[in-house]
């Protein structure tokens, strides 16, 4: 059975809502495996983890950036980096250079970058480790699970990766999620719960693709995907042509697109042709307008002709939107102005003049995350739409409404 549309809070079951308010009761005694409390694996989005990074450089882009370093350091999300003058270091070890030849991506000489925390939750509760609120993000969610009974790196457990590359340039990441879900069924006597979040949706989506049914079937409970960017966002248009500060007065949009161009991750992120009308302008220029047909123009007249090729590379990697064959249930913020075309005089080197808002989260346009829909007819496992009016893209995940239908996820039969 599918269901399809709004979904409110009371649909969830009273017994449900009992468990939650008595997180006693959801736990299980002893040592022995829950069997009502299936293990949890979390998929974060863009930007949605922490990177570290270690240096041996041959030089330096500024005086006051290291050279070297003995051990490794917070590269994201590290706020003293993002201050002037610091930026510039931040921006040249961050950055991609992408080789047109082998169609990879690879860290500047000397700079070695490595996600740290596989399998542990630290590293997307917090985007940043001193543990201030801008950077959090996961914290939420796990918290509650543990009120429930959940045990941090035990049932429930984080993904991260470098956010930066579409899944193409991930492959041992892959491998190792599949590790990770199979021992944690195996260990705790059921089939894994997904919860992914923005760009992970994408990520998650391509792993399970990439997995036979009755994989599946044995290891994959439910996918629970928050804020979904199925068919991609405008946003990323405007980051890759003038770069996006997300409205931190010090930083410089122009400034900080250098390393944004690099994210091999963002030219995935455009708008896709098979949802986006044709013939609907995502960028309007004094001299062209841009639609989901003239992407190659539009990275040739931002000066990005590398862009296009990353584009090629990473298009076909989910574009069919294969059902994912497990359990589904896709929540979406609604009711935020949220970009969906931009109109500029000076172009790309400029802020945009207008930005033409349509419906969303603040992030991803509700044209995308709703494609969700398109899996009731393809596929035989369940799937749950709910909308959130009002819920920002990263503030669903601070949602009540949101943890208590993962709550219910979590603890049905």
């Amino acid at each position: 059975m599918v269901t399809l549309g709004r979904v409110v809070l009371g649909s969830v079951p009273l017994f449900l809502l009992l468990c939650f308010a008595s997180g006693a009761s959801l736990r299980c005694s002893g040592s022995k495996p829950c069997s009502n409390r299936p293990p949890v694996v979390l998929i974060p989005g863009d930007l949605g983890n922490q990177l570290e990074a270690k240096l041996d450089k041959p030089s330096v882009v500024h005086y006051i950036c290291y050279k070297k370093t003995d051990e490794y350091f917070t590269l994201w999300l590290n706020l003293e980096l993002l201050v002037p003058v610091a930026i510039d270091c931040w921006i040249d070890n961050m950055r991609l250079i992408y080789n047109v030849s082998t169609h990879l991506t690879e860290a500047p000489p000397g700079v070695d970058i490595r996600v740290p925390g596989f399998g542990q939750t630290f590293g997307l509760e917090y985007l940043d480790p001193s543990k201030r609120s801008v950077g959090m993000y996961f914290f939420t969610i796990v918290q509650q699970m543990v009120d429930w009974g959940y045990k941090r790196d035990e049932d429930v457990r984080g993904a991260p990766y470098d956010w930066r590359k579409a899944p193409n340039e991930n492959k041992e990441y892959f491998s190792n999620l599949t590790k990770m879900i199979e021992e944690m069924a195996d260990k705790y006597g059921g089939p894994v719960v997904l919860i992914a979040h923005s760009m992970g949706n994408m990520y998650a989506l391509y792993f399970l693709n990439h997995q036979n049914q009755a994989w599946k079937d044995k290891y994959i409970k439910a996918f629970v995907s928050l804020g979904p960017p199925w068919a991609g966002v405008a946003k990323t248009l405007r980051v890759m042509a003038s770069g996006d500060n997300n409205r931190i007065p010090v930083i410089s949009p122009l400034k900080i697109r250098s390393q944004q161009r690099t994210a091999v991750s963002t030219a995935w992120l455009f708008p896709y042709a098979h949802t986006w009308p044709n013939n609907m302008v995502l960028v309007s220029t004094p001299n062209a307008n841009y639609t989901v047909n003239d992407y190659q123009h539009f990275f040739k007249d931002i000066g990005f002709e590398e862009g296009w090729a990353m584009r090629q590379d990473t298009e076909p990697l989910v574009s069919a939107l294969d059902p994912p064959g497990v359990p589904l249930h896709c929540l979406y913020g609604t009711g935020i102005p949220t970009a969906e075309s931009y109109s500029y005089i000076t172009f790309p080197d400029a802020e945009p003049s207008t930005v033409n808002n349509g419906d969303g989260d603040g992030t991803v346009n509700v044209i995308s995350a709703v494609q969700c829909k398109r899996w009731k007819d393809l596929q035989k496992q369940p799937v749950t739409l709910m909308e959130l009016p009002g819920n920002e893209h990263v503030a669903m995940l601070l949602n009540k409404t949101t943890v208590d239908y993962i709550g219910s996820v979590l603890f049905s039969p």
